[in-house]
This record gives structure tokens, sequence and C-alpha cells, in this order.
């Protein structure tokens, strides 16, 4: 499935044509593994990357909010699913390839459940040891993420 057009609903923010995004990126744990999605062959912005869950904060939602929206939208994992959230620090993400600099908020969200369905953002998703992300080929800036997290994991 391609990736459909954006159509912002009212009071969002389209950041497709702004220099400055801020987005949550977040690193799903349960049992001692961190979920990881690879992105699909159709998205506009890093395709095939394996990544965490991320998403724009471009409405009025809080980062929490957002977080359980993504999960939600992309994982099909609903609130009474997550057990705990944490925030790490802003990161500054340079993306010269797409004219971006991403504004990367960290979450960690530790779920009650492994289970969890795909949308079409992702063609995969597999549970991971943290020793195990070192092969695989991350969204660039997502190893700062999980390293923020790591002395937790």
């Amino acid at each position: 499935m391609a990736e459909p057009k954006f159509v912002p609903k009212p009071n969002q923010v389209d950041y497709t044509n702004i220099r400055y995004a801020p987005v949550v990126n977040t690193v799903v744990m349960h049992d001692g593994k961190i979920l990881l999605v690879q992105r699909s062959s159709d998205m506009r912005l890093y395709p095939g990357y394996w990544n965490g869950i991320s998403g724009f904060l471009d409405d009025a939602r809080s980062i929490e909010e957002k977080v359980t929206q993504e999960l939600a939208e992309e994982l099909g994992i609903v609130s009474d699913d997550i057990e705990s959230m944490e925030r790490g620090n802003v990161l500054l993400q340079e993306a010269p390839d797409y004219h971006k600099t991403w504004f990367v908020v960290p979450v960690l969200a530790r779920v009650r459940t492994a289970d969890f369905r795909l949308d079409w953002e992702a063609k995969t998703a597999q549970w991971y040891l943290p020793e195990g992300l070192g092969r695989l080929e991350l969204l660039p800036g997502f190893d700062a993420v999980i390293g923020q997290f790591l002395d937790r994991l």
C-alpha cells in the first residue's frame, strides 16, 4: 500500500515542507526485549530502515497521549497494555537528504503484551534483545534514542 497523501485535520500542523519538525520516537519494551519495525518501502521518509514507533508532534496532544495514539495505530497496542512511559532528553537530528532537522523526543514505553498487529507503515517487526540490534540498518539517530535507555533495558 502506498503512503496516503497527508491531509491535516483541524488544529494539526503539516510539517511536509517545514525545515524543523518535532517528532516522538518510542522504544517499545516487553520482557527484556525491544520491538523494532522495518519501515515499509512505500514510506516517503526512511523506507526500509528499522526503527521504534515514531510520529510527528503535530497537534495539541501531550507526548504521552501521542505515544499512546501511535502504539494503537501502528501496533494495535491499547492504553491498557501500556505499563509505563519514560521520556528521554530531546535530540537534534540533522537529515540533509530530507532537508529536515528533527527535534526527537525519545520515549521508553514498557508494554504488558508481546502481541501486536502492524499497519501499512511497517512491512515487518520483531522483538530483539538489546545486544542484537547492531546488525540491523537502524533509522539514522535511532541508536542515540535507544542509548538513552540502555541502562534501564
